[in-house]
């Protein structure tokens, strides 16, 4: 530092002036109202310090290391701010200026919020996806067929494959008939030709006509216990079921009734059977119209109707027919309360 600067005890130099009156630095000055120097002096002792009460902490006293501190310059991101001479500060560290705890506690708050909402959401996607995974295995599985061997899924495959190729024939045999309907010349003829295929078709169904083709004969013989009639219209359901068409029933004394929709069996005595109120007495013999394969395939299903005369010690004999004949025929019925739709 040059001669013509002095030293003002702030860290500042001030360039020199006209001295002030009282003379060189250290001699008083010699104005009467002048203050004395040693009360300016920030370093003049201004009596004995008291003692601190019990209880109150030890006064400390300030220290002037030739530096001033501008607090406006300390960062609130608790970065040290720096002095004049060009030193850090600890004034500006960051516990001094750091933001109230109430402010951060919300946050805190907010996130164990979020926090729980997050794990009760996880529960119930954890919940959804066992309820459809046990649903999806309960509805997966068929009790019925569970049991059923490959071979026999094999067949009953077959015969509603060509008994889909059946109906498709049939529907465009009617669509045919219709186009015919609406040719014109041949109109009247077709539709002629038509109602007495229906009426044909209704007198199989009704019993009132006798009817051949391809079928199946299926015999009941008892066992241990007797062929019941819930057996029998099992048997006839089933073979319902596989596409029969045209059915009769035969006792061990030639009797034979034809068997239609209305068709009811009961139990007779010493193990007789009763259909349409005519006895019928064992070995039973159902012979029926339809294809052969799917009507015995229906029948030994497992669990079925063969497995059940089985069961109870009798047993079922098939024989397949080119052609079998449903000739029993049955009184017509008049309807006394059904009327067709207008």
């Amino acid at each position: 530092m040059s001669d013509e600067q002095t030293d003002t005890g702030t860290g500042w130099p001030q360039p020199a002036g006209p001295a002030r009156p009282g003379g060189p630095a250290g001699e008083p000055d010699p104005r009467p109202d002048a203050p004395d120097p040693d009360e300016l002096s920030p370093l003049a002792p201004q009596g004995e310090p008291a003692e601190p009460e019990s209880g109150d902490e030890p006064a400390v006293e300030p220290v002037d290391d030739g530096a001033t501190v501008d607090l406006r310059a300390v960062s609130r991101s608790g970065e040290p701010a720096e002095r004049s001479d060009g030193l850090a500060d600890p004034v500006g560290s960051s516990d001094a200026l750091a933001d109230p705890v109430g402010e951060s506690t919300p946050v805190v708050g907010g996130r164990s919020r979020l926090s729980a909402a997050g794990v009760m959401i996880v529960a119930l996607l954890v919940l959804l996806g066992f309820t459809l995974v046990v649903q999806l295995k309960t509805t997966s599985k068929d009790p019925t067929l569970a049991a059923t061997r490959q071979e026999d899924l094999v067949r009953i495959l077959s015969d509603l494959d060509a008994r889909e190729s059946r109906l498709q024939q049939d529907i465009r045999a009617l669509e045919d008939s219709q186009r015919q309907l609406q040719s014109g010349e041949q109109g009247r003829q077709a539709a002629l030709d038509e109602a007495t295929r229906r009426a044909d078709e209704l007198g199989i169904l009704a019993g009132t006509l006798p009817a051949v083709g391809p079928g199946l004969t299926v015999q009941f013989d008892s066992g241990v216990k007797p062929i019941t009639a819930n057996r029998v219209l099992d048997a006839v359901q089933e073979l319902r079921g596989a596409g029969a068409e045209a059915m009769q029933i035969s006792g061990g004394d030639r009797a034979t009734v034809r068997i239609i929709a209305s068709t009811y069996f009961l139990d007779g005595d010493n193990g007789s059977l009763v259909v349409e109120g005519r006895r019928l007495t064992g070995p039973y013999t159902i012979t029926v119209i339809g294809d052969p394969a799917t009507m015995r395939t229906a029948l030994n299903i497992p669990g079925g109707v063969v497995a059940s005369v089985r069961g109870g010690g009798g047993n079922v004999t098939f024989g397949e027919r080119e052609v079998a004949e449903v000739s029993a025929l049955h009184v017509p019925i008049k309807l006394e309360h059904a009327r067709p739709v207008s």
